[in-house]
């Protein structure tokens, strides 16, 4: 099992910057890859994929988010971050930390979630 425990959502102004963070816990030895999802207001908004990276350290953003948003992970702290600068009200959503693990089967695991809000 994985367990993911994500922090730094928050309040901020239109052009600002905050950077999420997502601890793992449990069989971190068997990650394949994490990433980053966001869902935004509204009953039938999807939960899109940000950006990811994989146990290389390959990474892949979304297009929209591209040039603004660093994913990284501290494999020592056993911590995925995501660094968000000239953040848009359109950021506006619920941001997961997501893994992918697993040696016979690939598993997946989320967070419980983190508040973003681009407001002026």
């Amino acid at each position: 099992q994985v367990q993911l425990v994500e922090s730094g959502g928050g309040l901020v102004q239109p052009g600002g910057s905050l950077r999420l963070s997502c601890a793992a816990s449990g069989s971190i030895f068997s990650i394949v890859s994490m990433g980053w999802f966001r869902q935004a207001p509204g009953k039938r908004a999807r939960r899109e994929l940000v950006a990811s990276i994989t146990s290389a350290g390959r990474t892949n953003y979304e297009d929209s988010v591209k040039g603004r948003f660093t994913i990284s992970r501290d494999n020592a702290k056993n911590t995925l971050y995501l660094q968000m600068n000239g953040l848009k009200p359109e950021d506006t959503a619920v941001y997961y930390c997501n893994a992918v693990w697993g040696s016979t089967w690939l598993e997946t695991s989320w967070g419980q979630g983190t508040q973003v809000t681009v407001s002026s």
